[in-house]
């Protein structure tokens, strides 16, 4: 059994790439390239049960690994098999330490459940999986722009849509699935450079099984910017522009469209900071280091403002373990 590395995008909404080594029923994860989270689980609880996708085994935390601070052991759980989840945690980590900066690896999510619009066309990406025996059809077909984008994600142009009251997240979200018609539509496809093949659908549209669509149909922002009124074209860039730091972790962007989501990331410099070792490529490399320099000096400003009182009474001073087996992201 051979080390596989990995990405996969993390959706619904588009949150950034999550990158994998895996060995066996033992991985490593990291959303930043820099901390590692490494878990392993018993698969022999699997054995003569009917696996399907909601079949789970409980994780164990392995432990946690970063260059500047190695690997911090999990709580042990002593078991028939331990030594063997061990042997597993260990490949993982030992192979962990020789390629991690080998980032960022390439996607492998290739199957992809896309919203589509009125004409049938791939609207927003809402799932990606990786083996197409992980394929479902009992998503939600419901497009969110998701929580950060309410407390955070803002556009001028809900003053001129007359839509100042509610957060504009919550307005995009109700537009782009307006978008979809009254009885929206979503199906899975097989995706490769050259495009896409149309598999099953959630809603009945079987005509639509088999159907090829070039790679151009699909919104390589993965929600469709084009086909939309004025405003609301510029909502979507606007919001486009707000993930621009996540963006920019996906591998199939033109120069133009990469340079343009630079500028927009580095007007974010401490969510840039966070990203960035994960970009197939930058462009303005200069432009990038100014931002990261920022989120640099606005980290310092903030620990020296929120420097606690050093007369506080160390009785109050509590550890806090690492969380285990929650791999919630």
């Amino acid at each position: 059994m051979s080390v596989e590395c990995y990405a996969q995008r993390l959706l619904n909404p588009f949150r950034g790439v999550m990158h994998t080594i895996r060995y066996a029923s033992a991985e490593a994860v990291t959303l930043d390239g820099v901390h590692w989270d490494i878990y392993v689980s018993n698969d022999t609880l699997l054995e003569g049960l009917t696996v399907n996708r909601w079949t789970q085994i409980t994780d164990i935390r392995y432990g946690s690994w970063s260059p500047e601070k190695g690997l911090k052991r999990g709580p042990l759980y002593p078991s028939d098999d331990f030594m063997r989840m061990e042997e597993m945690g260990a490949m993982v980590y030992e192979h962990l330490t020789r390629v991690h900066r080998q980032l960022p690896f390439a996607l492998k999510d290739h199957y992809e459940l896309w919203l589509l619009d009125v004409a049938r066309q791939p609207l927003a990406l809402l799932v990606s999986v990786i083996a197409e025996s992980a394929i479902a059809l009992d998503h939600a077909v419901e497009w969110r722009a998701g929580y950060t984008a309410a407390e955070h994600f803002s556009s001028a142009v809900m003053q001129e849509l007359d839509a100042v009251t509610e957060p504009a997240a919550d307005y995009l979200t109700r537009y782009i699935n307006r978008c979809a018609g009254s009885t929206p539509l979503a199906q899975w496809f097989r995706r490769t450079p050259e495009g896409g093949t149309g598999l099953a659908c959630i809603g009945s549209a079987p005509a639509l099984e088999g159907r090829h669509l070039d790679a151009h149909a699909f919104p390589s922002l993965l929600l469709a910017g084009h086909g939309h009124d004025a405003a609301h074209g510029r909502l979507i860039a606007d919001f486009h522009a707000w993930q621009a730091p996540w963006l920019l972790s996906l591998a199939q962007l033109d120069r133009a469209t990469r340079q343009r989501l630079e500028r927009h990331a580095r007007e974010q410099a401490l969510s840039l900071e966070k990203h960035y070792r994960l970009y197939p490529a930058i462009i303005d490399r200069n432009g990038i280091n100014a931002a990261l320099v920022e989120a640099v000096m606005r980290r310092s400003q903030s620990t020296i403002e929120s420097k606690p009182d050093n007369t506080m009474s160390t009785f109050y001073i509590e550890l806090h373990p690492s969380p285990g087996g929650d791999r919630s992201i």
